[in-house]
């Protein structure tokens, strides 16, 4: 049930001459206090048209407007401030939940449509670290978010399987190598066989002539150096795969840098067409001085292409192979000018589709206040994050819950989960610092919390025994707290349109927060299970809860443990 919808509506009667559904819609507002109501509806834009004061316009309508699902309207000034019908609202609003279960707000407006979203993306031959949390994380959070919108997710993990790092590791594999501790822990040598080079090349600068030697080599489908690069890729991917099972995120196409190596000499062809190249001391780019940016280099003096050329491949390719609705990039916010670089470079070749594609960028994650680098091995493995949250929330559970069956499996649910929705709780341009025993707490704004909160709902469910509720009786509730969690679950549907309209996934995080802090609120100052009239409607409230938390992990990609 649109409550706000029904409020328009009413006040469209009065005042369509001067506003239409969707102006009033857009002027309705929330009130910042309860004792102002549920909606707000300001007069001010109605003075000109029918010049009188705001005050004695609301005091007019005041008098006129009525709904079934408005229980009072009260006039404070220039605002018409509207009391719901608590008793009715919340019948209402409970049927529709437990009739919709976990479809309660989605809708169709995809139509199937396809959404790439370019995610994850880690470098072959180096480790997945905390840093790669974000871009993973918030891709699989949109990917479920576009879903439940109604359109067909593609989720790319666009692999950096091709560069001059490759080149650069060849040559310190050559030079200090050992192919039996290569296979014996691959990813932490070829890392270790990573700093070393760039540690050396600042005393020897003719390093980074051999890795750039090297690199050639492979482009030109040396033998030695392609069999090398096949090796460094498939020990990294059966690392990444790992932790990708434990985080139980699934990818679409592992299509990455080297698969459009034999598609950007198409790009090239098309902007030469177009006479969007021009020569500069011996290197191609397009001139964006009209986007107010720096000219894209498209290809180096020396002939090679660069990152931008792959990534236009790539984009002209999705949209040939998806015809997208929107693609997305889930990547961090320093290559913002990148993005807009591509976008631009798009346009210019007349391609409007550019339009449809989105950077979402993101901030950095820290450690102890300090930015993670790979190239001088400061960094933090991400498996050893994952693997280190399990056992903190395993010793809480030991602690607080010692006979809980299958404790290790929850454990694993629990810590992992308090990664994630750490991650997403944040919006995700802020950068934030890292620590394991802030996250994996059952108290506070935290995932364990939110898990807990649905356990709690589920066992107040088993003690009462409820079986399946009807969705033929009322389920009137008119008490505050109760109030307080059914206007969060009646937003449901609005908090995730918002989402999908921010691209942001936080506003399912702290939606969930809200309805597990009312949730709670409400149980401490309600016997749930009291025997009398209104039980059937507080265990429906109870269930309704129960069912929308977990909706709102899953939109996450976090579990939610029955019981804890």
């Amino acid at each position: 049930m649109d409550y706000k919808l029904q409020i328009a509506q009413s006040l469209h009667e009065h005042v369509s001459e001067s506003l239409s559904l969707e102006d009033i819609l857009g002027l309705l507002e929330k009130p910042k206090s309860v004792e102002h109501g549920d909606v707000a509806f300001p007069t001010f834009s109605l003075a000109k048209v029918f010049r009188k004061a705001p005050q004695q316009i609301a005091a007019d309508l005041g008098e006129k407007i009525s709904s079934p699902i408005v229980e009072k309207v009260e006039v404070v000034g220039p605002y018409l401030n509207f009391f719901l019908d608590k008793k009715f609202v919340s019948s209402t609003v409970l049927k529709e939940i437990l009739t919709q279960q976990d479809n309660f707000g989605a809708n169709n407006v995809g139509e199937g449509k396809n959404i790439p979203i370019d995610m994850s993306s880690p470098n072959i031959a180096k480790p997945i670290s905390l840093g790669h949390l974000r871009s993973t994380v918030i891709g699989n959070a949109l990917a479920n978010i576009v879903e439940k919108m109604g359109y067909n997710p593609i989720k790319i993990n666009h692999l950096g399987d091709w560069g001059t790092q490759f080149g650069k590791l060849m040559t310190a594999y050559k030079l200090w190598g050992s192919e039996e501790a290569v296979r014996e822990n691959p990813i932490q040598e070829l890392l270790k066989l990573y700093v070393k080079f760039h540690d050396e090349a600042e005393e020897n600068p003719a390093l980074e002539d051999d890795g750039r030697e090297w690199f050639k080599k492979l482009e030109d489908g040396d033998e030695e150096a392609v069999e090398l690069w096949k090796w460094f890729k498939a020990e990294s991917m059966k690392e990444f795969n790992r932790i990708y099972d434990k985080l139980e995120i699934t990818f679409d196409s592992f299509n990455g840098e080297a698969f459009y190596n034999d598609k950007m000499q198409e790009v090239v062809d098309l902007l030469e067409e177009k006479n969007l190249l021009t020569v500069d001391n011996g290197a191609s780019i397009v001139d964006l001085e009209k986007y107010d940016l720096n000219p894209a280099l498209i290809k180096k003096s020396d002939g090679a292409t660069l990152y931008i050329t792959r990534d236009l491949a790539a984009a002209i390719y999705r949209k040939r192979t998806y015809d997208f609705a929107l693609s997305l990039y889930a990547v961090g916010n320093e290559q913002s000018n990148h993005f807009k670089q591509l976008k631009a470079v798009l346009k210019e070749m007349d391609f409007d589709w550019a339009e449809d594609m989105h950077h979402v960028p993101f901030g950095l994650i820290t450690k102890d206040g300090k930015k993670l680098s790979t190239r001088k091995g400061k960094i933090v493995l991400l498996e050893e994050v994952l693997d280190d949250a399990v056992s903190v929330a395993l010793k809480q559970i030991e602690a607080k819950n010692p006979d809980l069956e299958n404790k290790e499996t929850v454990a694993n649910q629990v810590g992992i989960g308090a990664v994630v929705f750490h991650d997403l709780k944040n919006d995700r341009l802020n950068n934030f610092d890292f620590t394991i025993e802030e996250i994996v707490q059952f108290e506070g704004e935290t995932g364990p919390y939110v898990q807990y909160s649905r356990a709690r709902a589920l066992s107040i469910l088993r003690k009462a025994d409820a079986g399946e509720l009807s969705l033929d009786a009322a389920y009137a509730l008119n008490d505050s707290y109760s109030w307080e969690v059914i206007k969060l679950i009646q937003e449901y549907p609005e908090t995730v349109q918002r989402a999908f309209d921010k691209l942001e996934p936080s506003v399912i995080a702290k939606h969930a927060i809200h309805l597990a802090q009312a949730f709670n609120k409400y149980y401490a100052n309600s016997r749930v299970l009291t025997e009398d009239a209104e039980k059937p409607a507080r265990l429906a409230l109870v269930q309704a809860v129960a069912i929308l938390l977990k909706e709102d992990l899953r939109l996450l990609g976090v579990h939610s443990p029955d019981q804890m």
